[in-house]
């Protein structure tokens, strides 16, 4: 068994309790409020600032030059690509202020980052990538054509072929750095895929509450 279907099995109960989340069910079916999910794009354009940051990181600590191609690729697309979709539907990304949800987790892959652990980095790196991609393949199969959905660009990013690309070429490269770990390096690798899972519940949490700081 690989790292990362033990790591996918270690969570299922947190990819149950993301699908049961009323964002995400609400998202779907196209009757989500037009605020909520601006507030959503907003924390998701100030993460993503941090993680295409956090992806430069991996390329800076890897010692395999396609991993270091393929992370700053990554870091690029998430810059680039995703901003236009941010764009669209948010005019004022300058005015956002990170939640403490947003910002708890990028301080969380921050720490992995400054950890000097490039096997840890890369775990909590990858349920990004591999939780948006479940997300959205299988909301992208449910809906059938996203042309006409209110929420069928994000709906698009998310459940296309490339994007599963990146995803599965991100696990062949945690897999290989599993496989050649120690296995108290695999532990903290285990613990960061947990941790950064159970951010991605709490970041699609928080806007159906507007997370805000309380004081």
């Amino acid at each position: 068994m690989t790292f990362s279907t033990d790591a996918w099995s270690a969570i299922a109960d947190i990819r149950v309790a993301i699908d049961e989340l009323p964002f995400l069910t609400s998202l779907a079916d196209g009757s989500l409020d037009q605020g909520v999910f601006r507030h959503y794009l907003a924390q998701d354009a100030l993460y993503l600032a941090d993680y295409g940051r956090v992806l430069a990181a991996a390329a800076s600590q890897s010692t395999d030059p396609d991993d270091l191609i393929f992370w700053a690729q990554s870091a690029r697309t998430t810059v680039v690509v995703e901003r236009e979709l941010h764009a669209a539907h948010v005019a004022d990304l300058a005015g956002a202020t990170p939640s403490p949800t947003c910002r708890a987790y990028t301080a969380y892959l921050w720490s992995l980052a400054g950890g000097g652990c490039y096997p840890a980095l890369v775990a909590g790196i990858l349920p990004c990538f591999w939780i948006y991609d479940d997300v959205g393949r299988r909301m992208r199969e449910r809906v059938g054509d996203p042309g006409g959905h209110a929420f069928g660009d994000w709906i698009a990013t998310y459940g296309d072929p490339e994007f599963a690309a990146s995803t599965a070429r991100a696990r062949e490269i945690v897999d290989r750095v599993a496989a050649e770990s120690s296995p108290a390096v695999v532990a903290r690798m285990h613990e960061a895929f947990t941790t950064a899972a159970r951010y991605e519940w709490m970041f699609w949490d928080a806007p159906m509450r507007l997370e805000a700081w309380p004081v």
